[in-house]
């Protein structure tokens, strides 16, 4: 009987937030993930010993792990959740104020009344920390600094009796909460990379690494490789390329491991998937027996795109290219290659959070055996990568999905011909492998590298690591030991791929200024580290020094959930974006009121999300989106759609959807339709279904005669009107255009 070989790679990293020079970490990300997700995602597999897993730890986050649980990690969150509330300066309250919050609204914030009471205390202000603080006695605050702690406690350590006696508490917490509260936090983290190390030595995990500082290596190898992946790329005005740094990363990233963990990495995750014919020669010289990306890259490399049916199932002859493990052989070079199943971990990552536990473990169960079914049922095995963020998803579900992943591993566990594998083991139990002798580079993200390079923000930041980094071969010879070690230490850090995610217009957080500040710091380190001051460009920001662009297309297709509330850019990927130009408008003296604009299809429906400039306007205004269908060679459009949204107290008071050509309406907040999905919290987001606009996505729409009349694309936008009057609009001219194409067709064109 063949054999269904489920790999599951759990992929953990933070960047590196630690300011070398000062010693302080800028941001608390790598303590509070320590506390809720790592030790626990190891931890469950005590329950189920025939379920392996393999766990991809980033060298720089096990650094950080190490300095926390040393006691030598200080951030200047810990600092104001740990000191007495009597004593907060009025700083120190408003920083309490405006960073104490960030955790998921529903999940984990809503999970503890208290501390969803203080929240919305602080929406009612309009999330303006200066205003609210009238509002925050010490005793709020205290409450405040104990919950904001105990709301990223691992659900194994909220067990614990000290621990769940503080939550049944709920409130009046005491300055000895606090400090207990303070004091366990390094007590828990400390027992993350134990954990760790148990499993993998009972066999129940096998671990991989990344290169150390998560630099995406074919970039750091050569900039020039991003115009490989993207033709007609812009580039960067310096070329980067140092494979020695690439080199020295990975090896380093190995070296922790086996210092750490007491065996060396049989397999590496490069950063982001991130892979290239260069990087694939400099792991199999230092012993990598493996290494994996997604299945783009493997489409690219094979000229096929691996195109789903309506129920996410490929056609026999994708399945067998897909589910199998590949052989990469050039030259001397040799390395065994493993793609990600793209749609599944996407699943995992974005959608199953949003449905009951049991639905959907088993939902991904039957996922998983289905899309393996035609290489079964040709009496071939198949091997299924299911590969993910291990941390960031939590946040999105019920008590951190303890009880899906406990669903599904049992089913895991039970099913007769399904084993759950590390990659080492499935590569071992392999009989044939796929044989490729090359490979496009590329990245999981679109297979190419457009998230970190070509935007002008991007490229600027690469020009600025090229000048750092020629300044340091300069200046290297004359340098001391100690010098020369910091300043090296200094760029390795730079050339991680943290800094890039921030800049350009694909990805944006409420920590986008801190990241910039800190890729700015670790370079400004490198220049006095050596003796010298930093080049004057270093102290202005990159985020400001150029505009992001105002428009980019859709490249992929998108299945938002619409909640108003919480932005999951990962949803909204490959949506086109409309950025409002903020330096053009201000010559005129314009009042922002929005930020930009985010539209997208799938095969069923058009999203659309509208981000406010700050939060939502606290006038009385209305919201209008208009939408048009247009066909091939038509004058006029097939049919216009107008979405009005009456804003009252910054909620949704009513709302209509109506073609502009009939008086009945499609539907309103009093009659709505199952199919309209609508939602105004942060910021206003919709679904609507393609059909009212009497549209459907084509895959070629010149291949008949009556071309003409099928509807090619939509087009969009919105507008904020007040007293009668347009406030604000984006676009201010023209609209977003939104060409309706198979999925296939679509990501094509973004190739």
């Amino acid at each position: 009987m063949p054999v269904l070989r489920v790999i599951i790679l759990w992929h953990q990293h933070q960047p590196f937030y630690k300011d070398l020079v000062t010693g302080e970490y800028r941001l608390p990300w790598v303590r509070l993930h320590a506390l809720k997700d790592y030790y626990g995602m190891v931890k469950l597999l005590d329950e189920f010993p025939d379920v392996h897993q393999t766990f991809n730890l980033v060298p720089s986050l096990i650094t950080q792990i190490q300095d926390y649980v040393a006691g030598n990690a200080q951030d200047p969150f810990l600092q104001v959740a740990a000191k007495p509330a009597k004593d907060l300066t009025p700083e120190e309250r408003r920083f309490a104020l405006q960073y104490l919050f960030q955790a998921n609204h529903v999940n984990m914030i809503g999970r503890y009344p208290r501390y969803r009471a203080l929240w919305e205390r602080f929406r009612s202000t309009g999330d303006n920390a200066e205003r609210a603080e009238k509002y925050f006695q010490p005793q709020d605050f205290t409450d405040l600094q104990v919950l904001s702690q105990i709301a990223w406690f691992d659900e194994f350590f909220l067990q614990e009796r000290e621990i769940a006696a503080l939550v049944e508490k709920g409130h009046n917490y005491s300055l000895d909460d606090q400090r207990y509260v303070v004091a366990r936090e390094r007590e828990l983290i400390s027992k993350v990379l134990p954990a760790h190390a148990a499993a993998a030595q009972r066999g129940g995990i096998e671990l991989s690494t990344s290169p150390f500082y998560h630099p995406i290596l074919p970039l750091v190898c050569d900039t020039n490789t991003g115009g490989v992946s993207t033709p007609g790329l812009p580039l960067p005005q310096n070329r980067f390329r140092h494979p020695e740094d690439a080199r020295e990363q990975l090896e380093r990233g190995l070296a922790l491991h086996q210092q750490v963990f007491g065996m060396r990495p049989q397999g590496v995750w490069p950063s982001e998937g991130s892979v290239s014919e260069e990087v694939l020669n400099l792991a199999h010289q230092l012993g990598v027996q493996w290494m994996a990306t997604d299945e783009g890259v493997l489409g690219r490399t094979l000229g096929v795109f691996f195109s789903r049916d309506a129920y996410g199932r490929l056609e026999r002859s994708l399945a067998e290219k897909l589910y199998t493990i590949y052989r990469y052989e050039q030259g001397e070079t040799e390395m065994h290659l493993v793609f990600r199943d793209h749609t599944i971990s996407d699943l995992v990552g974005f959608v199953y959070s949003g449905m009951p536990a049991a639905d959907a473990a088993q939902h991904l169960m039957r996922n998983i055996r289905d899309s393996a079914r035609p290489v079964l049922d040709q009496g071939s095995d198949a091997v299924v990568p299911v590969i993910l963020d291990g941390e960031n998803a939590w946040e999105y579900y019920w008590q951190s999905g303890r009880e899906f992943l406990r669903r599904f591993y049992d089913i895991l566990q039970r099913e007769k011909d399904v084993e759950a594998v590390t990659v080492s083991e499935a590569i071992a139990r392999q009989k044939e492998f796929g044989k490729l002798t090359s490979i496009v580079p590329g990245s999981w993200i679109h297979a190419n590298f457009n998230v970190w390079i070509g935007a002008p923000e991007d490229n600027r930041a690469w020009d600025y690591l090229y000048h750092a980094r020629n300044f340091y071969a300069e200046k290297e010879p004359q340098a001391s030991d100690t010098q020369r070690k910091l300043a090296f230490e200094e760029l390795l850090i730079a050339e991680g791929s943290d800094w890039n995610w921030w800049y350009g217009p694909e990805h944006h957080s409420a920590n986008d200024r801190e990241f910039d500040e800190l890729y700015r710091k670790h370079l400004s380190n490198v220049y006095q580290a050596l003796g010298a001051s930093p080049p004057d460009y270093l102290a202005q920001p990159i985020l400001s020094g150029v505009a992001r662009p105002s428009f980019l297309p859709q490249t992929a297709y998108i299945h938002p959930h619409v909640k108003g509330d919480m932005v999951r850019y990962f949803e909204w990927m490959g949506a086109a974006v409309y950025t409002a130009d903020r330096r053009a408008g201000a010559m005129h003296g314009k009042r922002f009121l929005l930020d930009s604009v985010y539209a997208g299809i799938d095969d069923a429906s058009v999203y659309g999300r509208l981000d406010f400039a700050e939060n939502v306007p606290e006038i009385e205004f209305e919201l209008v989106v208009n939408l048009e269908s247009w066909a091939a060679d038509a004058r006029h459009p097939r049919r216009t759609l107008r979405l009005d949204v009456e804003v009252e107290d910054r909620r949704a008071h009513s709302w209509k959807v109506r073609a502009t050509d009939e008086d009945k309406p499609l539907a309103t907040s009093d009659d709505p339709a199952g199919e309209l999905k609508l939602a105004l919290a942060r910021n206003f987001e919709f679904k609507l279904p393609l059909r009212w606009l009497h549209a459907a996505p084509v895959a070629d729409s010149a291949k008949d005669e009556s071309s003409a009349l099928v509807v090619t694309k939509l087009c969009l936008r919105f507008s904020l009107w007040h007293n009668h009057l347009p406030v604000d609009a984006l676009p201010l001219e023209g609209w977003i255009e939104l060409p309706l194409l198979s999925e296939a067709h679509l990501m094509m064109q973004a190739y």
